[in-house]
């Protein structure tokens, strides 16, 4: 499996579609973390967008995984950003393929 790093950009306008589904968006979170697809989330401190942190066999997976997203579907995002990342030291190394 590789380890993506996925930047999710805001904007904005788009605030109250978030808040709207981010109860949603965060179920979802839980049950991919649940299922080991995603390794690690959160929002960037000054509210500008989020890291989250996925094993996937490649980035077509990985596409159609996010896709599914409520804040993707709600059309919540200014931006995506993903980028194949390997770990050689720390806790998510062992992900690393």
């Amino acid at each position: 499996m590789t380890v993506f790093a996925v930047e999710y950009v805001y904007d904005a306008e788009s605030a109250p579609v978030r808040d709207e589904h981010r109860p949603a968006h965060r179920a979802w979170l839980a049950e991919l973390a649940g299922q080991g697809t995603l390794l690690a989330s959160g929002p960037y401190a000054d509210g500008s967008g989020a890291l989250l942190l996925f094993s996937a066999a490649d980035e077509s997976e990985l596409n159609s995984i996010l896709k599914q997203d409520p804040f993707a579907v709600a059309q919540g995002l200014a931006s995506i950003r993903t980028s194949a990342w390997n770990p050689v030291i720390g806790v998510l190394a062992a992900h690393a393929s």
